[in-house]
């Protein structure tokens, strides 16, 4: 009998079985049929699995994880394109507000060393 068991398959993926449950039903991976009462899932979806958790890291949603997928098989690279850049996109949003975020942060952290009022320019800026 060949194949991984779902937990194998979590495994070889970096995930939890109920992950692996949870993209099914969101229809990113496929339930294999039972075999001898046992799922087992083969090198194609562990490939798979590894494709979604890459994509998630890359900040892409589970809707365009799944649009992804379905480009691959027809090899549309426009598209694909098309994807990636609006998340490069939204990235270099994302970083922008970090990095005001990063600098707001370091300015209270400079002010809270050098403020010597009784009430924490820290614990103040964060009091609604």
């Amino acid at each position: 009998m060949g194949g991984l068991t779902i937990g194998a398959l979590a495994n070889a993926g970096g995930v939890g079985v109920e992950t692996i449950r949870y993209y099914q039903r969101r229809g990113l991976l496929a339930e294999p049929a039972k075999s001898s009462g046992t799922r087992r899932y083969s090198d194609a979806d562990v490939r798979r699995l590894r494709f979604i958790r890459s994509a998630q890291s890359a900040g892409f949603t589970l809707e365009e994880i799944r649009e992804l997928l379905d480009l691959d098989v027809v090899n549309d690279r426009a598209r694909a394109r098309e994807l990636a850049s609006a998340r490069v996109e939204a990235l270099d949003v994302r970083i922008l507000e970090l990095q005001s975020a990063r600098k707001a942060l370091a300015q209270l952290v400079h002010d809270c060393a050098n403020d010597r009022s009784e009430v924490c320019p820290i614990l103040s800026a964060f009091d609604g």
